[in-house]
């Protein structure tokens, strides 16, 4: 079995949209891109370097690829060693433009692909970026560790991390940190079935019954 972890930069107001620079992903206009440049610390760094520091193949959507791909094959640094030998698994319409080193289509049915693979052995599964791909694996259940950096700024307008299409799971809190900057690094894991409860009084009011009727 291997875990699928969902690692990602997110913003209060919940917006991945290009982290890492202006050119990164500046579709609908998107114009803060490189959002998180000014608050990486030691804290932050050693987050991502614990994040790749175990084996990993990758799981991305196309618009991610394209990023990666133009980018992290020309590189020499200890995130481009780990990224370029991993497979890569790619949610994409276009196989035949996959021209980065050990990479592979997830086919025409991404979700039964995922799901084969999360049953084999090998690496865990890491999805970088890919807020399209995160939001299928998301409403078919199928990641199982989030790893979130929550930033301290609202942006807006712009991509977000969750929609209202994920199904619904309770997670724990495993592991969390924050930043000189104010990043918190907060890791979650999957946790069962969500469970409610009620702080109603036993004997609603009057006021409360009426209001009942009305919001139904």
């Amino acid at each position: 079995m291997r875990k699928i972890i969902a690692a990602t930069f997110v913003s209060l107001d919940g917006v991945m949209q290009a982290p890492g620079g202006p050119e990164e992903d500046p579709v609908g206009g998107f114009r803060f891109g490189g959002w998180t440049f000014h608050y990486f610390d030691e804290i932050a760094g050693a987050a991502m370097e614990e994040l790749f520091s175990k084996p990993f193949d990758l799981l991305l959507g196309r618009k991610t690829y394209d990023i990666f791909a133009a980018y992290w094959p020309y590189q020499k640094d200890p995130i481009a060693d780990a990224f370029n030998p991993a497979t890569k698994y790619v949610a994409t319409h276009r196989p035949d433009s996959l021209t980065w080193q050990n990479t592979q289509s997830l086919g025409p049915d991404i979700v039964a692909t995922v799901r084969r693979l999360s049953q084999e052995d090998g690496p865990d599964l890491l999805v970088q970026g890919s807020g399209n791909l995160i939001q299928t694996l998301l409403a078919n259940g199928l990641i199982d560790e989030i790893r979130l950096m929550i930033f301290p700024l609202l942006l807006g307008k712009g991509k977000r991390l969750f929609s209202n299409s994920a199904m619904p799971a309770a997670f724990k809190l495993a592991k969390s940190q924050t930043s000189s900057t104010g990043v918190i690094v907060a890791t979650y894991e999957r946790a069962g079935e969500i469970k409610v409860g009620s702080f109603a009084q036993e004997t609603p009011s009057d006021a409360e019954i009426e209001r009942r009727k009305n919001w139904k």
